[in-house]
């Protein structure tokens, strides 16, 4: 194999797309077990401090996206002309554009079915997704590499000092708990009856903690700078592994005075997770663009490129599973979803194997369908 790469730093990266698409299976199986009492430790969060591989998902996520930005709009800010370009304006409403959508959908899927507007919750993954889209878009298009790297180390450890220093009311300072930490009592008073109702007392996806989620966003978008240089891809691979070797140290260095929390976003999750994610994409970038083993990648890619509808349609179809009611053993009646579950798969396996079961049939249900998107080349961009 040669050292170098033919592609241009601009071109489409098939790492980065099986990585998104791993990512997102991940986050589809969790997402969907059988029975929610009956799930095997590593597909579940983390109960609160601390973490499992469940909760690398949504960083992960959030980190592509840094990449990607980059990749994107790298190319396109270099091309435009200074201030008063349309291109540079149009990059500007493109990113506006896409990050409402985004945000709109969210609140779809929370409202969905009822849409009962006075208790519809605000926040969520896409709704956050879309915060942190747009704002780390904008740091890049208006800024230099240094000054982000400012920004990102500004919102770890203003997010630290603020976690840190200001205490809830009734509390003392630095209280990380559920109830005590100031993140928490933001959200309960800005958001109100629109938190997460099975939280109650906090948003997991709430507005301080979406600050460390914005760091993380600007850790790829640092990443793709780094793609996007002259240099051979193994120095590139290099830069990668020893970045986030170094990112991981500093986040389990930092664990001890602030706990590695996925719920409040802390800054040592932040840095803890970028580490895995750096290296995590080192590996693939290594295995898939440089060695050329792409004979596995092909159900990934699939989900990778159409990565929002797969979460939207699987969201859906989850709520329409149990809504929809159907006659179950003695004439009751049971949703859907509790009829296939206990029709198709608690029937013959254990508690624990049945849900596993049914959320790997419901990945695969959803790789039949985004594959023939696929085929017909059906690529529907936001």
């Amino acid at each position: 194999m040669p050292d170098t790469l033919t592609r241009s730093a601009t071109d489409r990266l098939i790492s980065l797309d099986v990585f998104r698409g791993l990512t997102v299976a991940g986050m589809v199986l969790v997402n969907n077990p059988g029975s929610w009492t009956n799930i095997y430790w590593p597909l579940a969060h983390a109960n609160w401090n601390g973490w499992t591989p469940t909760d690398l998902i949504f960083p992960f996520f959030l980190f592509i996206v840094g990449v990607s930005i980059t990749l994107a709009l790298g190319r396109r800010l270099e091309d435009a002309h200074p201030e008063a370009s349309p291109t540079r304006r149009s990059l500007y409403v493109k990113v506006a554009r896409r990050s409402l959508i985004i945000f709109a959908l969210g609140l779809f899927l929370n409202g969905f079915p009822y849409f009962h507007l006075g208790e519809i919750r605000i926040a969520g993954v896409l709704q956050r997704i879309a915060i942190c889209y747009f704002c780390a878009a904008l740091i890049f298009l208006r800024t230099s590499i240094r000054t982000q790297v400012i920004i990102t180390v500004g919102l770890l450890l203003g997010y630290w000092l603020i976690m840190t220093l200001i205490p809830t009311p009734g509390f003392q300072r630095a209280d990380y708990s559920q109830e005590g930490s100031i993140a928490a009592f933001v959200d309960r008073v800005v958001l109100g009856r629109h938190i997460w109702s099975q939280g109650k007392i906090y948003d997991p996806e709430g507005l301080l903690s979406t600050l460390p989620a914005i760091a993380t966003t600007l850790m790829g978008v640092l990443t793709g700078h780094g793609l996007r240089t002259d240099k051979s891809p193994y120095e590139k691979i290099a830069r990668l592994f020893i970045a986030g070797f170094v990112c991981l140290v500093a986040g389990w260095c930092w664990n001890p005075f602030f706990p590695i929390n996925k719920s409040l976003w802390t800054s040592s999750y932040v840095l803890f997770t970028s580490g895995l994610a750096l290296q995590s994409f080192a590996l693939l970038y290594w295995l898939i663009d440089i060695r050329n083993h792409r004979g596995w990648t092909k159900p990934f890619l699939v989900f990778g490129v159409n990565a929002i509808v797969l979460f939207v349609g699987t969201g859906l179809m989850a709520k329409l599973m149990g809504l929809i009611k159907v006659s179950g053993s003695a004439g009751t009646k049971v949703s859907l979803k509790t009829w296939i579950y206990q029709g198709l798969f608690s029937s013959w396996a254990s508690p624990f194997n049945a849900s596993l079961a049914f959320a790997i049939a419901f990945v695969l249900l959803w790789l039949g369908i985004m594959w023939l998107l696929y085929r017909r080349r059906i690529f529907i961009r936001i």
